[in-house]
């Protein structure tokens, strides 16, 4: 008998991205803007299945070769929780890319520059209902070198470090409204002074689910704002930028698709840099 808990499919398709099994591929992007998917596109050498059912837009084709989906999460952890429990209802052990962009905390992080998220602040609460308030948001430590060798290979200049997952874009983040009392203003420094590189609003979400999923999981971000000098990229620069990410994103998919060829070579249990083999330099 179905547990009567759980929002259950009429059909094959799950309920909020209105996907069934099949439509997905096991190596999967995750912007957050569904708009972006289109963008994505025409980067991808064939494309199949598109779908749109609120926030979620996705598409499934690939990518040199290899398999790839992409899903839009829309904002927030909230939105990621469901995205990801769908996704994991079709797709036994998908590995899972999000692209996005954010605020950074650091002079020296320039606007458009990258950000790999090695691992992220919960801020928000949609984890804790699944975990306790100490469990660290990791990213899969080959996803971080997949991203990392991604960006070197296509010649973008990334940063490494932690990230700061907030519920909001505005008091969350400890920026001021006017009509509106915030309990944490001075956010931003406290997060600098911890050594956190950026805000966003959707690793930790991803990070922890795909870690109690047993699955791989990786976050690269665009920096759109610099908070310490009130800056925001835009134009043919906000392009150049998103467009960065997301080659990042896909360049990285297609090198942890190699990583796991590899792996399964060699019967090795986990990625280490030996493993690195000369068929998989650019």
């Amino acid at each position: 008998m179905a547990d009567p808990r759980v929002a259950l499919p009429q059909t094959e398709r799950q309920y909020h991205i209105d996907l069934g099994p099949g439509d997905l591929a096991d190596y999967i992007l995750l912007p957050g803007d569904p708009d972006r998917v289109a963008r994505i596109a025409p980067l991808l050498d064939s494309a199949g299945v598109e779908r749109r059912h609120r926030e979620f837009a996705s598409l499934t084709g690939s990518y040199r070769g290899l398999p790839v989906s992409v899903v839009s999460t829309g904002i927030g952890t909230d939105n990621v929780e469901i995205a990801l429990a769908e996704i994991l209802a079709i797709v036994e052990r998908p590995t899972l890319v999000r692209i996005g962009s954010c605020g950074v905390l650091r002079d020296d992080i320039a606007l458009g520059d990258l950000v790999i998220t090695s691992g992220a602040v919960r801020l928000e609460a949609t984890t804790s209902f699944f975990v306790h308030d100490g469990y660290p948001a990791v990213a899969d430590y080959s996803a971080v070198a997949a991203l990392v060798e991604a960006a070197a290979r296509l010649g973008h200049r990334a940063h490494v470090g932690l990230t700061a997952t907030a519920p909001g874009f505005y008091g969350a983040q400890g920026r001021p409204i006017p009509q509106l009392p915030i309990r944490y203003p001075d956010l931003a420094g406290e997060m600098a002074a911890q050594r956190v590189l950026n805000f966003e609003m959707e690793a930790s979400a991803l990070l922890v689910l795909a870690t109690l999923a047993g699955c791989r999981a990786g976050v690269v971000c665009a920096a759109f704002a610099q908070r310490n000098s009130g800056a925001f990229v835009v134009g043919e620069a906000k392009e150049r930028a998103e467009r960065a990410c997301i080659e990042t994103g896909l360049e990285a998919l297609f090198i942890l698709s190699q990583m796991r060829t590899r792996m399964e070579e060699t019967g090795a249990v986990h990625w280490r840099p030996s493993l690195w083999a000369a068929e998989m330099a650019p």
